[in-house]
């Protein structure tokens, strides 16, 4: 049989988009294969490095352009099963293992402190991963001025609607909206209370807070 390659180009694209196409090309291989794609920074070659080694599959980069990397994941049949069909497994659940009641509360625009700029970018690109994740959270909290995500004009909009579609509970506290002057914009999710978000915190399995 010959081998499948597939190849992504992923040049210009934020983390964790790179990673995020190439487990789901390595999840579309049926047998042995590799899935080459193409990137623009080493961060995104040593991204893509830990996830591949991580799936147990063979990892090699190189250099073809003074901004451009090569990274080539390659695949045999098992990974490539294991990638793609993790629903193909079964086994007995233990109490332990049942989903948990994960709350994420965003309370900034931002992710971290030090550069705003770099802050937004890094929160869009949470949420989206978020999107990602296997087991999605069961509620995300905006408050204070994580508030305006969930508004008009947010870049983490859609993706907030995407996990709304997903049976998400999205919550953004009113009182937060009035103070910023933007209650008439929410576009995604209900406008919420106190006593809802403290009910929401003290009742998850684990809060998140990035």
């Amino acid at each position: 049989m010959a081998e499948t390659v597939l190849t992504i180009d992923a040049r210009g694209e934020a983390c964790p988009i790179p990673v995020v196409r190439t487990l789901k090309a390595l999840g579309a291989l049926a047998g042995p294969g590799m899935v080459e794609t193409i990137v623009d920074n080493e961060i995104a070659v040593q991204n893509l490095t830990r996830m591949g080694e991580g799936k147990g599959c063979a990892v090699s980069s190189e250099r073809t352009g003074e901004k451009e990397w090569r990274v080539t994941v390659r695949a045999d049949a098992a990974v490539a099963v294991a990638a793609g069909e993790p629903e193909a497994v079964t086994c007995d659940v233990p109490a332990a293992s049942a989903p948990r009641n994960v709350v994420v509360a965003i309370t900034s625009e931002c992710m971290g402190t030090g550069d705003d700029v770099l802050g937004k970018k890094l929160m869009g690109s949470f949420v989206y991963s978020l999107t990602q994740l296997d087991e999605l959270p069961a509620t995300v909290l905006l408050y204070n001025g994580g508030a305006h995500l969930s508004c008009e004009g947010s870049p983490a909009l859609e993706d907030l609607r995407g996990l709304a579609a997903s049976g998400v509970e999205v919550l953004t506290c009113g009182t937060c909206l009035d103070h910023y002057g933007i209650a008439d914009t929410l576009a995604v999710g209900e406008v919420t209370n106190m006593y809802v978000i403290a009910q929401r915190l003290t009742g998850a399995s684990l809060v998140v807070r990035p």
